[in-house]
């Protein structure tokens, strides 16, 4: 592929690494790929191993392999693995192949794990002390091999086969007396880890919880596979948030950002959800030719059904979007189902209650100031969409409460109870709901 060059291209050794990137994610793949491709090495390494690409594979591809793999071979293992999951298979499979022995073997390490696990999250570079090294030992080890690791957050002791001992913080190393051995810091204490098949959610919550910088990724013998670091889990919370937002919007995941991903996949990833979404609501439709004769009796009762609908629907997305908060942060888990079912169902009644008194003072205002005439049963019509609203919202806080749980127990995603299918499941409940309590109240009037 031909790269093309710019005249006005930005020097991108000049800026910041994270603003370099800003700066290449606003060019097309190839034009990234020459400025990258023409850069003093070491400056070009800072930027290639930064986060926040939006079209990094691309861009990779978009360049010479003379180019491309002596950048690859010297980023962190983990970014490398990140650029590699979304190049094409061919390409990927050829600059494996030029990639330098120790780097192919990390990647193929890497990718051998799941993208969203410790295991698909961790580099493999880390600092390795051992056990019969002083502090001061440990420290000038450090200062001579920092500048080839990806960073230098905590020292893991490790003993001949790899098996992690402890692992200590470099502010408390320094800390240290330079002659004391360098198991007498941290002893006794309990050591933190995590296995490479572990969510990367969880990993952030234990990082978060226990304030540490750094994670070290153990295998079932106690063997250290490689550290996620706080910058990875901060990478993988916004992947994640933004795979749920969107999830609740009603739609796929995108896999790109917004502006990068194409018109097409762009209607692949909506399309099937609002298709879903439409035919749901087709029982709408059906719940209201089962009350036609109803309607035409008392049409005054149709001035509601959009007030109806929408206050059942917005509690269910609330008591929803609770839930799924909740279960991602593992405040409650899926036997706690009966718990939030107690604390929602008499939450519901409440709510429902105050919107149903604000509905029939709006039906009694609107009449005595004459703005509209509701008949001479008007305070049953009162009573009637008062009675339904509590009974709508605390169905719908309860629905959408659940729904989450079903979901979970089913062994599919959570926030696939999106607001919007709350909302159509509640559409369609509240319907039968409000007419329901309209016979019972309006019987031998209106109806």
């Amino acid at each position: 592929m031909t790269l093309v060059q710019t005249s006005e291209a930005p020097d991108l050794a000049a800026l910041h690494p994270a603003d370099a990137v800003e700066a290449l994610n606003e060019m097309g793949p190839e034009e990234a790929g020459a400025l990258l491709s023409g850069m003093d090495f070491r400056a070009a390494v800072n930027i290639l191993d930064q986060a926040g690409f939006e079209h990094g594979a691309a861009m990779v591809e978009a360049m010479h392999p003379e180019k491309s793999v002596p950048l690859l071979a010297e980023i962190a293992a983990d970014r490398r693995a990140a650029i590699f999951r979304k190049l094409d298979r061919d390409e990927a499979s050829t600059l494996l192949t030029l990639l330098p022995p120790d780097a192919r073997g990390e990647l193929e390490e890497l990718l051998s794990y799941a993208p969203d696990t410790a295991g698909g999250i961790m580099t493999t570079e880390f600092f390795r002390a051992r056990p019969e090294w002083t502090v001061a030992q440990s420290l000038d080890a450090i200062g001579k091999t920092a500048s080839a690791l990806e960073t230098v957050y905590a020292v893991y002791i490790l003993d001949p086969q790899g098996i992690l001992i402890r692992a200590i913080s470099l502010r408390e190393l320094v800390c240290a007396d330079p002659q004391a051995p360098i198991l007498a810091i941290g002893a006794g204490r309990r050591t933190f880890s995590v296995t490479p098949d572990e969510p990367r959610e969880k990993v952030a919550r234990l990082i978060s919880k226990y304030d540490l910088s750094a994670a070290p990724v153990l295998d079932q013998s106690g063997k250290i596979l490689g550290i996620v670091t706080v910058d990875d889990v901060i990478d993988a919370i916004i992947d994640t948030d933004t795979e749920d937002a969107q999830k609740q919007g009603g739609m796929q995941a995108l896999d790109a950002p917004y502006m990068v991903t194409s018109f097409f996949a762009m209607i692949k990833k909506r399309a099937g959800w609002l298709a879903v979404l439409f035919l749901s609501e087709m029982l709408t439709a059906s719940a209201m030719q089962h009350f036609e004769s109803e309607l035409e009796k008392a049409v005054v009762l149709t001035l509601f059904i959009p007030l109806i609908m929408s206050s059942g629907g917005n509690s269910g997305s609330q008591a929803t979007s609770l839930i799924i908060r909740a279960l991602a942060l593992e405040e409650i888990r899926l036997r706690d189902w009966w718990r939030v079912a107690l604390r929602e169902l008499p939450s519901g009644v409440v709510l429902g209650a105050i919107l149903g008194v604000l509905g029939f003072t709006r039906i009694v205002l609107w009449l005595k100031l004459g703005i509209y005439d509701y008949g001479e049963h008007w305070l049953l019509v009162a009573l009637t969409v008062a009675s339904a609203l509590v009974g709508i919202v605390t169905f719908g806080s309860l629905a959408g409460s659940m729904l989450p749980f079903i979901l979970q127990r089913l062994k599919f995603d959570p926030a696939s109870a999106s607001a919007p299918f709350v909302a159509t499941l509640v559409d369609v409940t509240g319907l039968v709901i409000y007419f329901s309590i309209a016979l019972v109240i309006l019987q031998g009037t209106l109806l």
